[in-house]
């Protein structure tokens, strides 16, 4: 058990190296676009895409946090924390969701401005060019960044690559704008970012959801399914109180089994032993399982799940 624990947390350990990887380079490829737009729409004094520029500027800021997490997150259980330090994971998740936030109420002032104050950008093919090319650039990050989140199992790159797509709509909508602006509906910039910006709030309302259930201890697990392989075990005469919390790459497990009050503690103690092979073999996620072992009852325990 010691080995296999071992192995697990080296596997824990090379993950976090992979996702700080991706990260650095995330990381790279947005301050390139967030440069890019800054540069172009203050020499071009286009209120637009300098707003926008800002919003690709707050997603390196998260990917900084993000770094910054998952170098804590890695590090192992201590006596401070002996589950060890993944939630910073979803704490910098909820840094994220609260990032998007505030671009929507930059989004927000945008879109009132325009249409109180009939503000617009003056449109060039050279700005719409920039625009173009930084939506590509944004579009490859995104996709690249949820293949190793779902890869890496990374609740922290599926919410940074969610937060990346947003600036994928914000760069739509400013294209939206200009085009309409350039066909003479000033106006249009103000109502296209006000509809971006009910999207940039759904997007940051599922991150933090996400990362609010994994700091509550949401049950990562079925029960029921849990039940069943414990069940499955010789020795086990009934299952239940089957919990379940952590991250989706890191779950804890504990439950109660009942076995034959004749059993000897060793044999009891090899009935939860193979508990745990089996859990740890159906659900490669499980980090960690807790069984308590109590007698049956005198009067027969039915299998309970």
């Amino acid at each position: 058990m010691e080995a296999s624990l071992s192995n697990r947390q080296d596997a824990h350990a090379e993950r976090s190296r992979k996702v700080r990887q991706v990260l650095a380079g995330i990381l790279v490829a947005n301050w390139a676009v967030a440069i890019a737009k800054l540069l172009f729409g203050l020499a071009a004094q286009s209120a637009s895409v300098t707003a926008d520029g800002l919003h690709s500027f707050i997603d390196g800021s998260s990917n900084i946090l993000g770094l910054v997490a998952m170098a804590a997150a890695a590090r192992p259980a201590d006596e401070d924390h002996p589950y060890g330090h993944g939630k910073f994971e979803a704490i910098a998740s909820l840094g994220i969701g609260a990032m998007i936030g505030i671009g929507m109420l930059e989004l927000g002032r945008m879109a009132l401005d325009s249409l109180l104050h009939d503000k617009h950008a003056q449109v060039t093919p050279l700005m719409a060019g920039v625009m173009v090319f930084t939506l590509v650039v944004n579009l490859v990050v995104t996709r690249v960044e949820r293949h190793y989140g779902e890869r890496l199992k990374s609740t922290l790159l599926l919410a940074d690559a969610n937060h990346t797509l947003s600036d994928v709509f914000v760069t739509l909508a400013v294209l939206l704008s200009l085009g309409l602006v350039w066909l003479g509906y000033p106006r249009a910039d103000g109502v296209v970012a006000l509809l971006v910006m009910i999207f940039v709030a759904y997007v940051a309302y599922g991150i933090v959801r996400q990362a609010v259930g994994i700091l509550s201890d949401t049950a990562r697990l079925d029960a029921a399914r849990v039940g069943q392989l414990t069940m499955g075990v010789p020795g086990v005469l009934s299952c239940r109180d089957v919990r379940s919390r952590g991250m989706e790459d890191s779950v804890y497990v504990d439950l109660k089994i009942e076995v034959d009050p004749q059993l000897t503690t060793a044999q009891a103690h090899e009935v939860a032993d193979q508990v745990e092979h089996r859990l740890h073999a159906s659900f490669p996620q499980v980090v960690d399982v807790v069984v308590h072992v109590e007698p049956a009852r005198a009067s027969g325990s039915l299998p309970a799940h």
